[in-house]
């Protein structure tokens, strides 16, 4: 028996300047990193995108006490029924597609987009595909798809770090980038 996959989209307003700041979490596995939320906030992100493996739904709650959230279900999140396997984003400037963001939880098979994933992201028109479930940050470029993975904000997986992302959105384009929880400075590998 197949899996039926949901998906719903969402507009977003981009601010009147067309800016945009959107924190990027995945995996918090029910324990979101304390110093990664402090420094997340201190970003004053207008937005929260979690790409799935929340855990406890009161992760949700909290990351909202920091900006309006939008969230997925992972692989652990099975039986959170008010979430979607997939969100498209479209950000808007007065009714203007800006950009389109494929926004799940699993979109990686080793080095590369999964077909499903790039099938999604072309069908909405979504140039970044967002996605968790590996907790290795990642950002990569394949076939006019551009694919971020934030890293996990919860738990240390083996010598993993434990990072969130930033996508700041400006009329001269798109940065994306990783922020060390403990640090709060950008991480690169």
């Amino acid at each position: 028996m197949a899996v039926k996959v949901t998906q719903q989209t969402v507009k977003v307003p981009l601010k009147p300047d067309g800016s945009l700041r959107v924190g990027l979490v995945a995996d918090t596995h029910s324990h979101p990193h304390q110093d990664g939320l402090r420094h997340l906030a201190a970003l004053k992100p207008d937005l929260i995108f979690h790409c799935g493996d929340i855990g406890d739904l009161g992760v949700l709650a909290r990351l909202a006490e920091i900006a309006p959230v939008h969230a997925v279900r992972g692989n652990i999140d099975t039986r959170v029924q008010e979430l979607s396997d997939v969100l498209v984003l479209e950000l808007e400037q007065e009714g203007q597609r800006a950009l389109t963001v494929l926004l799940t939880h699993i979109a990686v098979a080793g080095p590369r987009i999964r077909a499903d994933a790039a099938k999604r992201a072309r069908a909405a028109g979504a140039s970044l595909i967002i996605c968790g479930h590996s907790h290795v940050p990642f950002l990569t470029q394949e076939r006019g798809l551009t694919l971020f993975n934030p890293g996990s904000i919860g738990p240390r997986r083996f010598t993993l770090p434990i990072l969130f992302g930033v996508m700041e959105l400006s009329r001269t384009g798109v940065r994306l980038r990783h922020v060390d929880c403990e640090t709060g400075r950008d991480w690169l590998p």
